[in-house]
């Protein structure tokens, strides 16, 4: 028995092309989708990549921090050791003159003159004591500048006795300096460019 469609033609194909249009919206959703995904994956791996990238720049900074703390560490280290370098230096230096010192005071104290303190501050000596006369602190002081150790001597001050104190001693106190004193440099005479020199003649007589 034939089959009868009863249903128009063109009903027919209106169905067609909106099971056509469907499924292509379907297919373009499950495109876009696809596309999405991959955008997603390929944007994940660039922020991995760029994690794993700033953890191994992070890693190599605090490295480097490391080393920075070691170097200054040598540093203080370095600059300590200059120090006791160069302390040791100056003790070896000064060693003769504080031979030198410690024999030359006693000779240069004159009688009348007693020393109750003395003080050195590298090449600063400071001397304080008492005195019978101002004239015995001069010749202290002549002393010290005719001294082949000791040099520029300065009186700070010199104190007098009270009238009502039985002491007859004056305070003073001296400044001078430590070392061989360096001679003044003399400049050289300079002879006239202009000068022609005269030698004698002999005149024989007529």
């Amino acid at each position: 028995m034939a089959k009868i469609n009863l249903l128009p033609w063109r009903d027919e194909l209106r169905q067609q092309k909106k099971n056509n249009f469907f499924k292509i919206i379907l297919l373009g959703i499950l495109i876009t989708g696809l596309c999405m995904g991959l955008v997603h994956l390929f944007i994940d791996s660039k922020v991995q990549q760029q994690e794993a990238r700033n953890k191994r720049l992070q890693n190599e900074i605090a490295l480097l921090n490391q080393k920075i703390v070691a170097i200054k560490s040598i540093e203080e280290k370095r600059a300590k050791l200059l120090a006791k370098i160069d302390v040791i230096s100056n003790l070896q230096k000064s060693r003769p003159e504080i031979v030198h010192l410690f024999d030359e005071i006693p000779r240069l104290v004159p009688e009348g003159v007693h020393l109750t303190k003395f003080t050195q501050l590298g090449k600063e000596l400071t001397f304080e004591g008492k005195s019978e006369s101002n004239a015995r602190v001069s010749a202290f002081m002549n002393a010290i500048e005719a001294s082949a150790w000791l040099h520029q001597p300065k009186l700070d001050f010199i104190k007098a006795p009270e009238r009502d104190k039985a002491s007859i001693t004056s305070d003073f106190l001296l400044r001078a300096r430590l070392g061989d004193e360096e001679p003044p440099v003399v400049p050289p005479k300079k002879t006239p460019s202009g000068a022609a020199k005269t030698q004698p003649t002999n005149k024989g007589k007529l």
